[in-house]
């Protein structure tokens, strides 16, 4: 361990994002914690999602955030690296039971800048009894779209993440550092799927965030199916079911990470108590029992492979696993966020509009080269 601590705890204040999923287990936590007081404050979605991580630090000690601040936090450095707080034992030991690359997602600049709390990314959710023979590869979800009303996710950022699900199920490895967004040709794929996917469930779902398209799904009023959308557990016993994120051609499932990481900020005067306070969060008694119990969606790999988790919560854990394991990460460098944004509504509206794929291509890339630091780490 390379850095001192504080002895005594001061009051502390954490943000993490308004949804059972993301706050109940947290709060309880805090609430049963001896010897520290810490109380955590929410804010929307679309927050967690875009809002710069900076100003967050600037008002929290604690802040749950996802991989793709964390190039905005280090050019900012607003984060205390982990690695500076706990041992390499204890590295290694959450290196090996955490689940895909979620821990490795907060490794950038050849420091740790978050924990992995929460693990999720992109599978297949569809509404319980509406769909006959789910589908396993994108053409078979497109062939569906004739007898069941299937939705793309594209609120938000979603619309840009999704197209990159589908590049990665059709064989685009993005090498680090790169200098393009997504090779031509694959792109062009992506762009053919998403197409004929835009239908009417589509462009009545076009502004629901995942949250929302899953409260709609589980009331019977939203899409039959849609097949990449975050996956959360909350949903699996209200009427919705989920399952691996679709293949490729070549049965490579594609998917890209989500999933929330526990950052401690550089205003935060770090004590054991708080120390103690976050490892008991990752270990595996908190992520394989209490968060599981507390609404949470946990980050470790027993977690997920837990009969009694899985037999509490409809098989979500077990039947979207592999798709974790496989999951791709997204681009990381200070200006992901803006670029994510901002390519995530041309993308949207071109699809909604019916534009043509050449222009929307060249759109995205200019985004992505006007954000992007030439050589920069991803």
């Amino acid at each position: 361990m390379t850095s001192s601590v504080d002895a005594v705890a001061p009051p502390y204040r954490g943000l993490t994002w308004d949804h059972p999923r993301g706050y109940n287990a947290l709060a309880q936590a805090a609430r049963d914690a001896e010897g520290l007081s810490l109380q955590w404050d929410r804010h929307p979605l679309e927050g967690f999602e875009s809002h710069p991580i900076v100003d967050l630090c600037e008002r929290y000690d604690l802040v749950v955030l996802d991989h793709p601040h964390v190039g905005e936090a280090v050019a900012s450095d607003c984060l205390v690296p982990v690695d500076t707080l706990f041992d390499e034992s204890e590295l290694a030991a959450w290196r090996n039971a955490i689940a895909g690359p979620s821990l490795a997602s907060y490794r950038y600049a050849g420091r740790y800048w978050a924990l992995p709390l929460d693990a999720a990314t992109q599978v297949m959710a569809w509404r319980n009894g509406s769909v006959d023979d789910v589908p396993v590869t994108w053409a078979q979800l497109i062939s569906l779209t004739e007898t069941r009303k299937v939705a793309l996710s594209l609120a938000g950022p979603h619309a840009l993440l999704t197209f990159q699900s589908i590049c990665a199920a059709f064989g685009f490895d993005a090498p680090a550092p790169r200098d393009n967004f997504v090779d031509r040709a694959i792109g062009r794929e992506a762009f053919a799927v998403m197409a004929p996917l835009t239908g009417n469930a589509t462009r009545a779902a076009a502004g629901m965030n995942p949250i929302a398209m899953l409260e709609a799904m589980s009331s019977g009023d939203g899409p039959d199916l849609c097949p990449l959308i975050y996956g959360y557990v909350n949903y699996a016993t209200r009427g919705v079911t989920f399952g691996n994120a679709p293949c490729g051609p070549g049965g490579r499932i594609g998917s890209i990470l989500g999933g929330t990481g526990i950052g401690i900020s550089r205003r935060c005067q770090v004590t054991p108590a708080l120390l103690d306070h976050i490892r008991w969060l990752m270990s595996d008694s908190g992520q394989r029992g209490f968060l599981p119990a507390h609404d949470g969606q946990p980050a470790f790999r027993s977690a997920w492979r837990d009969q009694g988790v899985n037999a509490a919560t409809g098989n979500f854990f077990a039947a979207t696993l592999p798709t974790l394991e496989q999951a791709s990460l997204r681009p990381r460098h200070n200006g992901a966020i803006a670029f994510q944004t901002a390519a995530s509504r041309v993308l949207r509206e071109a699809l909604l509009a019916g534009d043509d794929v050449e222009p929307t291509l060249d759109a995205i890339e200019r985004l992505y080269q006007q954000n992007h630091p030439a050589g920069a780490e991803t």
